[in-house]
């Protein structure tokens, strides 16, 4: 392995546009949501947070459907910050405009584009664009396929059965760099490890709930995954949900009405028993939930990321309907004070 002092650490904010509420208790609108995104993402290019991600939904929860329009916004109003989505649903989306849409965003910013190609936490965006679910694995497989084809900018011969073929078709516009780095978001499924290898894109967890170690035999099968299909093992990231306050009985208080709204919505679609909070303490003593003070989710951070040997750590600040306060005052608190600790005690030098 690695020595921790030799790697190079990422560190990065994930939003998925959730509506926030402003200082009265009142839901903004989604227009006030998304320009909120933007301040937030301001704020941490400002405080040296490396990544902004943003989720694609399309569902009244988050106010986000385009992530490459409104970082592309963020773009104009930063210099530094990497700029992905977290993640694109590729399934219900043409791999060619996906391209060109984040080849225009690198355009625009410089060369910060990245992307998180995934297939989404939801499904309404299969019925909307008008896919059938029960294509579900042959969408994503042949759309990824393309795209592996379409990132290296030279002319693209492909055939499938989900959209037509393409003949030495040339994409434009291209790269200044004639790369977009790219990742898949996978969510606990071997399959899902080894078809990341096979392209060659780098790995991004979604952890939302359970221990994180339980992730670690998906880290070593990437890495094995990639040696035997003689592609680069690129860095790994891990992405989670969490909410940073002045103290742990503040982060917890104020998190948890957010956090059980949400869960029981969406619990609702999916059959899911009603949270309690005696299991919202618990994931957030044992599991995937990083709520606290500063020193609590410093080494909650730092532990996942030694034991699954990532690279980068991407916090889901929003969790759910929260104060426009409280999302400002999280991604500070990560920026200024948890990322620097973090990467004291991974012994980066």
């Amino acid at each position: 392995m690695t020595k921790n002092k030799q790697k190079k650490y990422e560190f990065g904010i994930n939003s998925f546009g959730d509506i926030a509420l402003d200082e009265q208790g009142k839901r903004l609108t989604d227009a006030a949501s998304i320009r909120q995104v933007v301040a937030e993402s301001v704020l941490a290019d400002k405080i040296g947070i490396d990544v902004v991600g943003l989720g694609e939904h399309h569902r009244a929860d988050f106010a986000i459907s385009s992530p490459e329009m409104v970082l592309s916004a963020i773009a104009s109003k930063t210099k530094n910050i990497k700029l992905s989505s977290a993640v694109t649903v590729l399934s219900s989306d043409d791999p060619v405009r996906v391209f060109q849409r984040f080849a225009a965003l690198d355009a625009v910013s410089n060369g910060r584009a990245q992307i998180i190609l995934g297939r989404g936490s939801f499904t309404e965006s299969y019925p909307l664009f008008g896919f059938d679910l029960r294509d579900y694995e042959t969408l994503f497989e042949e759309k990824v396929n393309l795209f592996s084809e379409l990132i290296k900018e030279k002319p693209v011969t492909w055939s499938g059965t989900m959209r037509p073929a393409l003949e030495k078709a040339d994409v434009y516009p291209k790269t200044e760099t004639g790369h977009i780095p790219t990742y898949i978001g996978v969510g606990g499924s071997p399959q899902s490890v080894v078809r990341t290898a096979k392209y060659g894109f780098g790995m991004m967890l979604a952890v939302i709930g359970g221990a994180p170690d339980r992730f670690k035999p998906y880290v070593e099968l990437y890495r094995q995954a990639s040696k035997e299909f003689g592609t680069t093992a690129l860095p790994v990231g891990l992405h989670s949900p969490g909410f940073i306050a002045d103290t742990d009985e503040g982060a917890r208080d104020t998190a948890w009405p957010a956090y059980q709204a949400f869960h029981t919505k969406v619990g609702r679609d999916r059959g899911w028993p009603r949270i309690t909070r005696e299991q919202y303490e618990y994931e957030i003593d044992h599991g995937s939930l990083y709520i606290g003070s500063v020193e609590t989710v410093t080494q909650k951070i730092a532990r996942a990321m030694k034991t699954l040997d990532v690279n980068r750590f991407d916090l889901v600040y929003g969790l759910g309907t929260t104060k426009v306060d409280d999302r400002l005052r999280t991604v500070e608190l990560y920026g200024k004070e948890v990322v620097p600790r973090v990467r004291e005690l991974l012994g980066e030098s």
